[in-house]
């Protein structure tokens, strides 16, 4: 047996190397190097010509900020306003289509999906339209069948994160509806056979044996859709812009304000890396509590 040299080593595996420097050097130069820079830019003034090092100053000043903590407050009811709601939904469409037939499943899938590759740009104005204050507004016509008075959706505080809530509930399930009727069609057909024999009903199949089958799966949704509605931004900024009276001003939106309206970009960036600190708690505690008797 020859001896591993370094010249035979680089011979036989310099191009495995080679195509694995290409995602490496993107990952340092996209992801890594901004992440540092934040990192040091949120102990500094920051200013394009010349910072200054103020140490935790940043970090002091946003943990005494009470719109800081506005938004934290805004950004949590937020989450567990939405986050449950969409799993629910998610997982009952999801059952319901799996009890259908193959081609039937296939429209209903598309017809479900397609919001998740519609412009959020998009649906935004269509809900702009539906939340319309004026008696022109979708929701407001709806309601006055009802004998309702007119509501200001959007510009009352009492309503405002409401109508985002309403908007994330209508939207897009397609994702989670997919997973789930994945994880559905990976359940032993034999285990329903067996209810079956047993007369099991419905019901019964569907509390002992999909859904602790679909822990998994549940688990994996409810950690990225909490981590996705602790950033959410995008609404808030094309419905809202934070607003009325910050009663719509998530932690994300907040951050971009300091960053690109105020330019205090120091400050900015300490108010991410302590959001980036709550997801990793959040996260750690819903693995802890919910993940054990899940195998990945």
């Amino acid at each position: 047996m020859k001896p591993v040299t370094l010249k035979r080593f680089l011979d036989e595996f310099k191009w495995c190397y080679f195509f694995i420097a290409a995602p490496v050097l993107l990952f340092l130069a996209f992801t890594l190097y901004p992440i540092v820079s934040a990192f040091i830019m949120s102990f500094q003034d920051y200013s394009p010509l010349a910072s200054t090092w103020v140490g935790v100053s940043n970090y002091r000043f946003a943990l005494t900020d009470p719109v800081f903590w506005r938004s934290m407050k805004v950004t949590l009811i937020y989450t567990l306003g939405t986050v449950p709601v969409d799993l629910a939904i998610s997982l009952i469409l999801a059952y319901l289509v799996f009890q259908l037939r193959t081609k039937s499943q296939t429209f209903f899938k598309a017809a479900l999906y397609l919001p998740a590759v519609t412009s959020g740009v998009t649906l935004s104005l269509v809900w702009l339209w539906i939340l319309d204050p004026t008696p022109a507004g979708l929701l407001n016509r709806f309601l006055k069948i009802f004998g309702a008075e007119n509501v200001v959706w959007l510009g009352s505080s009492k309503t405002a994160l409401f109508s985002l809530m309403l908007m994330n509930y209508l939207g897009s399930h397609g994702p989670s509806l997919i997973l789930y009727l994945s994880a559905m069609g990976g359940i032993p057909k034999s285990l329903y056979e067996a209810a079956d024999v047993d007369a099991a009903s419905n019901w019964s199949k569907l509390r002992n044996i999909t859904w602790p089958l679909l822990k998994p799966t549940t688990l994996y949704l409810l950690v990225t859709g909490v981590i996705n509605s602790f950033q959410v931004f995008m609404n808030v900024y094309l419905m809202t812009q934070g607003g009325p009276n910050f009663a719509t001003t998530t932690i994300a939106y907040l951050i971009y304000q300091n960053a690109f309206r105020y330019f205090d970009f120091g400050l900015a960036s300490a108010m991410s890396f302590l959001l980036a600190v709550v997801i990793v708690v959040v996260s750690a505690l819903q693995f802890k509590y919910l993940s054990t008797d899940v195998e990945y």
